[in-house]
């Protein structure tokens, strides 16, 4: 079997910051932009990586969610604890200083991890963290 990761999702509340965050901190490529108003769907992804994606969409989208689902959803993206990605970069420190400069909600200097990994970790616009470890 060969199964590879191809597309993740994260919750976005503000398109435009969150294309900000991605796009203009992390350095992501748009691949596309879709839809309109708070109702985008944006996929964005490393520009060496073109088979690994994000998507960004607005959270709780259908007629299957409840108004108490919204509501539980909003609450906990309001808290960081929705949605979350682990990412990875050769120099944690170099990348750190490039996010915090676009003005990032920095949840964490580089920190060498009890378990061994040396990482960091900021929130996107809607509350996401997003984690990224050191790798050789």
């Amino acid at each position: 079997m060969d199964i590879s990761i191809h597309t993740s999702f994260l919750p976005h509340v503000d398109p435009e910051a969150s294309l900000g965050f991605y796009r203009d901190a992390l350095g992501f490529e748009v691949r596309a932009d879709v839809g309109q108003g708070t109702m985008r769907w944006i996929t964005v992804g490393p520009a060496d990586q073109p088979g690994t994606s994000i998507l960004l969409g607005p959270p709780a989208v259908g007629n299957d969610t409840t108004d108490d689902e919204r509501r539980t959803i909003s609450e906990m993206m309001a808290k960081g604890s929705f949605g979350w990605i682990l990412l990875a970069t050769k120099d944690l420190d170099g990348t750190f200083a490039k996010v915090q400069a676009g003005d990032a909600e920095v949840v964490q200097e580089p920190t060498e991890q009890p378990y061994g990994i040396r990482d960091c970790a900021f929130r996107d616009p809607a509350g996401n963290l997003i984690r990224i470890q050191e790798v050789s």
